[in-house]
């Protein structure tokens, strides 16, 4: 059984910086792909950003993209989304997921077999 841990989420003002953490449980971390997912009531569970299992393949969101950076600590079995410049638009709760096949990450959220609690992230304007 794998279990993800997210962490990190709070009040921000617009224009800051949050880093978002997930600690995984699983022998085999670092053979996992990993994704970033965020949900606003209503609406779909959006890819925010992935990562290779080695780490050497990253994707984001185009909305994303020059502000947050996914990376991961095999060593730790974490993986981190660092967010700058957030918007009131960028108002969620935060999912991590785990893909257990690895290969590269899928922004697809049913190709993700176990997901943590999620994490509450709000921008104020």
């Amino acid at each position: 059984q794998v279990q993800l841990a997210e962490s990190g989420g709070r009040l921000v003002q617009a224009g800051g910086s949050l880093r978002l953490s997930c600690s995984v449980s699983g022998r085999t971390f670092s053979n996992y792909a990993m994704g970033w997912f965020r949900q606003t009531p209503g609406k779909d569970r959006e890819f925010v950003a992935g990562i290779s299992s080695k780490g050497w393949r990253t994707s984001y969101v185009d909305s994303a993209k020059g502000r947050f950076t996914i990376s991961r600590d095999n060593a730790r079995n974490t993986v981190y989304l660092q967010m700058n410049s957030l918007l009131p638009d960028d108002t969620a709760i935060y999912y991590c997921a785990a893909d257990l096949a690895g290969g590269l990450p899928s922004p697809n959220p049913t190709e993700y077999q176990y997901w943590g609690q999620g994490t509450q992230v709000t921008v104020s304007s």
